[in-house]
């Protein structure tokens, strides 16, 4: 017995009449009849009294009616719920992103996006790339800001969009925090609040690697993992930070922002920013960010 023969039963039973009840399902008459008898030898008993001029139910079909059409009204309402369901989540945009680009870049994009795709509604979760990824992979973000690790898992597909340009955190006290810009080597033995290496490799490897091509020995005297907690250690002078530059926008009093010099850094040196997806799934509104992003993708690099 499946809810296949069950609706193909409960048709004849309201028609009482096979040709007019194939018609309603769409079905040939002979194929509605083999339902009806798979369903009958299923069961081991007559569900109906048929000749050539009438059809009519037994006591068997009689009580099943009953039941079969309780069970398709509930079949029905679940399938009814998941519907909704979908479509209320295929309405929303899932977007993940790390901090800086949480900061900078998914504002000026949702801006612009809504002005083109009012009806889209979007959702979206700061994290680590280490976190954003395993969300990518479990379908419970739709898209994401990330730093691209040096292997990407084979089912997300990634798209480098532009290096973020990287700034130094210092107290407004500091002695250098008149100055317009500073180079590696004007931050020698100053002591350094670093992330850690384990949830944020890219920034930390990027402060090393710069101490370290300057033939400098980085100083570092804390660890620290979130951004927030990293500007806050930096305005209570327990040392400097290098950030990118959208993490200015961390409002924190007594901390300015100082252009770092660049010029002629490698651009391993640099913070690299990527979007990612689930590869194989079809999404028009993820899909339509991903178009309006490339189309500003060199705006928005200018703003980095």
């Amino acid at each position: 017995m499946d809810l296949n023969q069950l609706r193909c039963f409960v048709s004849v039973a309201d028609e009482l009449h096979f040709g007019r009840a194939a018609q309603k399902l769409g079905l040939m008459p002979a194929s509605l009849s083999r339902h009806i008898r798979l369903l009958e030898e299923s069961l081991g008993t007559r569900l109906m009294a048929r000749t050539t001029r009438s059809v009519s139910l037994t006591e068997d079909g009689l009580v099943l009616l009953e039941g079969a059409r309780e069970i398709l009204a509930k079949t029905e309402a679940l399938q009814q719920r998941f519907h909704t369901s979908r479509q209320a989540r295929a309405d929303v945009l899932r977007i993940g992103a790390i901090d800086s680009a949480a900061a900078g870049l998914v504002p000026m994009l949702l801006h612009d996006f809504r002005q083109q795709c009012p009806e889209v509604s979007t959702q979206l979760l700061e994290d680590k790339t280490i976190r954003l990824i395993p969300k990518l992979l479990s379908g419970s973000l739709d898209l994401a800001f990330i730093r691209a690790p040096d292997i990407v898992d084979p089912k997300l597909k990634t798209m480098f969009l532009f290096h973020e340009t990287a700034v130094v955190a210092m107290s407004e006290n500091h002695r250098l925090a008149s100055r317009a810009s500073v180079r590696i080597e004007d931050l020698a033995d100053e002591p350094l609040i670093v992330p850690e290496r384990r949830s944020r490799p890219h920034s930390h490897d990027l402060t090393m690697k710069l101490f370290i091509e300057a033939g400098l020995q980085a100083r570092v005297a804390q660890l620290a993992e979130e951004k927030q907690t990293i500007v806050n250690l930096v305005a209570a002078r327990i040392g400097l930070a290098i950030v990118p530059q959208w993490t200015s926008r961390l409002a924190v009093s007594g901390v300015r922002y100082i252009a770092l010099d660049m010029e002629g850094r490698a651009a391993m040196n640099k913070l690299p920013l990527s979007v990612a997806w689930l590869k194989g799934v079809r999404d028009p509104g993820r899909d339509r960010i991903l178009t309006m992003l490339q189309d500003k993708l060199a705006h928005y690099a200018e703003l980095a």
